[in-house]
């Protein structure tokens, strides 16, 4: 998994981010609402404090500051009275090493509301959005996560949520004494906090606190498999849906430990100086970020959710779904062609593959330990006419990018879970016949931004109805519990019913049985942890 177009995301290694056409009895339940009406103030609307304005058609009230926090400390809720705000752009987003032309601060608790009417009487589902990039970089400023189109398209009420990521958020510092007793896990608790404010604050909106979806992509929904793992973060949220984001696992304390004291000595830090880590300019914390991580062999120093035994005192799906989880309907999807983001067609880490050297360039790739050479060999015995970057997109994607899913697919459906529902995004790109159905492709889809930068979906009919279908699906999930799509089978062993979403939209079972097959032989084990 990865981030919103392009990062460095650990949880999938190294990286960055279709038409309902009928067949059989598959219905579109949820479809497009007409355009309900804007709240009376259409020029300048107002809820409490904030001065919103008119976007798409919908309501925007954008840059609500949530919460506030120190460096490395909890974070305080924002009060509700006081002076006015002109809520009508982003707040800045945290301090990262990528997205530079955007404003970033240490104050980033801040989200962003769409709706189709401020009336309290409305109680629209509300879904809210975690962006991904891990736990990294990343925010929901990116245009593809714009909520105006499935506001107004979806008739809910939309909220996307920036917070503490890198070592602001994640950095584990409970060994230096009780004042960091809630570090590791801080970028999760703003999460938290921000549910807590949508639980109190969203009927102002027109939102309907007893049915609040969420759903995140890559990092995104890493944090939301990791939050259904999180004592404080139950009843907060109703249903759940990622996209190509898991958490198995999170980060061991030791390991988390090691990775703070390579951060601190890329910062030229003794290792018990944390006050300071605290005091240090955060341009100069950002440029530790840099550090080789010391678990993973490569790559910068990863920061995520860590096993503290208080704020997560269990990992999220080992060695079965967290219990408290399991009533939460649950939608769990991924992209055929994950690994073709962030492993380049056309760059240096695919150039000169050849059958000679396929075994050696998938064993850079995967996070499961079986023989390369062997897997190699399995991949061309049994797709004998699929070329040889065809074998080194499928091996890669379903031993480094898929697994996570497939493990916590079926650890709901073996625990019971309330309902589960597994999609497979495989309509290609119109646009990039390199791409194929590559990580975070379904954002543009499920949030109807197909035309927007960062967008490899096209504008065109076969585009259009397969967002509508999208669409339909995840705020049908908001709305009822369960997918507005009619015959979408939930997901139970042994069958694997999966939802197909291409132009033509159809369920088939355990779609990818051989290579699931293949890849379930040796343990995955989570990167990160």
């Amino acid at each position: 998994m990865c981030g919103a177009r392009t990062s460095s995301d650990p949880l999938e290694g190294r990286c960055t981010r279709r038409t309902l056409v009928k067949t059989g009895a598959t219905a579109l339940v949820a479809a497009a609402a007409p355009s309900p009406l804007l709240a009376r103030s259409a020029k300048a609307p107002r809820v409490g404090r904030y001065t919103g304005l008119v976007e798409d058609g919908v309501l925007a009230f954008k840059g609500i500051r949530y919460g506030r926090a120190e460096r490395f400390a909890r974070a305080v809720p924002e009060p509700w009275e006081g002076p006015g705000v002109t809520a009508t752009t982003f707040g800045p987003i945290c301090p990262q090493r990528g997205m530079k032309d955007e404003p970033q601060s240490e104050d980033c608790l801040y989200l962003n509301v769409w709706t189709p009417e401020a009336n309290p009487a409305a109680r629209r589902a509300v879904m809210v959005y975690f962006h991904g990039g891990a736990y990294t970089s990343g925010s929901v400023t990116d245009p593809l996560t714009h909520g105006a189109k499935l506001a107004a398209r979806g008739d809910v009420v939309v909220v996307t949520v920036n917070h503490r990521l890198n070592a602001l958020g994640y950095a584990w510092l409970k060994p230096f004494g009780g004042r960091y007793a809630d570090s590791g896990n801080l970028g999760q608790l703003d999460l938290i906090l921000a549910l807590q404010w949508i639980r109190d604050r969203v009927a102002a909106f027109g939102g309907d606190p007893a049915r609040v979806m969420v759903f995140g992509q890559s990092g995104g929904g890493a944090k939301i498999a990791t939050l259904m793992a999180m004592p404080e973060a139950r009843g907060l949220f109703h249903a759940a849906a990622t996209m190509s984001g898991q958490q198995v696992q999170a980060s061991g304390p030791m390991h988390a430990r090691a990775r703070t004291q390579a951060f601190m000595a890329a910062l030229k830090l003794a290792p018990d100086d944390v006050e300071s880590l605290r005091a240090m300019p955060v341009e100069r914390l950002v440029e530790g970020l840099g550090a080789t991580d010391p678990e993973m062999g490569g790559g910068p120093v990863y920061f995520g959710p860590v096993l503290d035994m208080t704020n997560l005192p269990r990992h999220p799906f080992w060695p079965d779904a967290a219990p408290q989880s399991l009533g939460v309907p649950m939608i769990l999807g991924n992209t055929r062609d994950e690994t073709r983001a962030f492993l380049d067609p056309r760059g240096a880490r695919l150039a000169g593959l050849s059958w000679d050297n396929l075994a050696e360039r998938i064993g850079r790739e995967v996070k499961i330990d079986l023989d390369p050479a062997w897997v190699s060999a399995q991949y061309r015995a049994q797709y004998p006419d699929w070329p040889v970057e065809r074998i080194f997109y499928a091996a890669t994607t379903a031993g480094r990018s898929w697994p996570g899913q497939v493990i916590e697919a079926d650890a709901r459906a073996a625990a019971g879970a309330e309902a589960t529902w597994v999609y497979q995004l495989d309509r290609p790109s119109p646009l990039d016949p390199l791409r194929g159905a590559a990580h975070t492709d379904d954002i543009p889809y499920v949030f109807g931004t197909l035309d927007a930068p960062g967008s490899y979906s096209g504008t065109g009919t076969a585009a259009q109805r397969l967002s509508q279908a999208m669409m339909g699906a995840f705020a049908g999930l908001a709305k009822t519990g369960r997918p507005g799509i009619a015959d979408w089978t939930p997901y139970r062993l042994p069958e694997r019913a999966t939802m197909i979403f291409d132009d033509a939209v159809r369920v088939e079972n355990d779609p990818r049985r051989w290579q699931r097959e293949l890849w379930a032989l040796a343990p995955y084990v989570q990167p990160g942890s």
